[in-house]
């Protein structure tokens, strides 16, 4: 692969990690709620979940699901229900959270293992892979390879944005400290759940 190809393909990799959805939101609300350090559970769990989207696209598992009505279609419901009852969660949540000792309330353990649902049950991100990954790759070279440079670049981009949005949030965190202001943030990000999982319902395989 060349470097001008490589540069193209990290451009848009920035744009696809930097646009809103819902790994973004589910950064955000941790960093914000649970602080920089705890939340990066959920960003290896944001990543590892994408690693095993790009997995599946590099034996063909996502060409099968992005051209089947009836996988793209189970997942992409698995995926809208578990993005509205973390929305549902976040609306019910209290606000309980202190900000000098954030991160009581739920473990890393399990800040990994929801932001792994959260990518794994986006069939969207399987369907752009697919669709962005030929137009980087030549065929007269080791696909195996430029997969493989492509995989590390979109992990290690979006690992990156993910940091940012988690840094942030973390620190404008340190400026709440009415309980008012935090319900009102949980059902803001409830909110931004419940419109991930309605984006993603609208999606067409």
């Amino acid at each position: 692969m060349s470097i001008d190809v490589w540069l193209a393909y990290l451009a848009t990799a920035i744009v696809f990690s930097s646009a809103p959805g819902s790994g973004t939101v589910n950064s955000i609300s941790n960093g914000m709620v649970y602080g920089w350090r705890k939340s990066l559970a959920s960003i290896l769990g944001l990543q590892i979940g994408l690693a095993i989207h790009i997995a599946l696209v590099g034996v063909g598992l996502g060409a099968v699901i992005a051209q089947s009505a009836q996988a793209f279609t189970l997942i992409k419901w698995v995926g809208v229900a578990y993005l509205i009852w973390l929305g549902i969660q976040k609306w019910r949540e209290q606000a309980v959270m202190s900000v000098s000792a954030p991160s009581a309330a739920i473990s890393s353990i399990q800040l990994c293992r929801q932001a792994i649902l959260v990518n794994l049950t986006n069939p969207k991100t399987v369907v752009f892979l697919v669709a962005l990954f030929p137009q980087f790759l030549s065929p007269t070279q080791p696909q195996a390879e430029q997969l493989l440079i492509l995989g590390v670049t979109t992990v290690a981009v979006d690992t990156l944005v993910m940091l940012s949005y988690v840094t942030l949030a973390s620190r404008l965190a340190g400026y709440i400290r009415s309980q008012r202001v935090m319900a009102a943030l949980n059902r803001v990000f409830g909110s931004m759940f419940i419109g991930c999982g309605a984006l993603l319902a609208t999606a067409k395989a």
